[in-house]
């Protein structure tokens, strides 16, 4: 990883190089999440912890149809028991 020094400005921004904007695809207006650990913070974009979720998740996934599917068809056999 490539360090480089910046500057905190006016409320508390920082300003991310140009550099690390584009390798990280990331443009103004995008969400990113920042995480503090110990005296590091961590600025990672909202969609890379979205899309690393959804790897993750994928597992549990049924191999045909949607999940909401599944939860539609067990509460309309619940309410059917009722």
């Amino acid at each position: 990883m490539v360090a480089t020094k910046g500057k905190i400005v006016e409320g508390g921004r920082v300003i991310l190089p140009a550099a690390f904007r584009k390798s990280m695809g990331i443009a103004k207006g995008d969400t990113v999440l920042m995480e503090l650990h110990g005296e590091e913070v961590r600025i990672r974009p909202a969609r890379s912890a979205m899309k690393r979720l959804q790897e993750k998740l994928r597992a549990y996934a049924p191999e045909s149809g949607h999940v909401s599917d599944e939860l539609i068809a067990d509460r309309r056999r619940e309410a059917e028991e009722n």
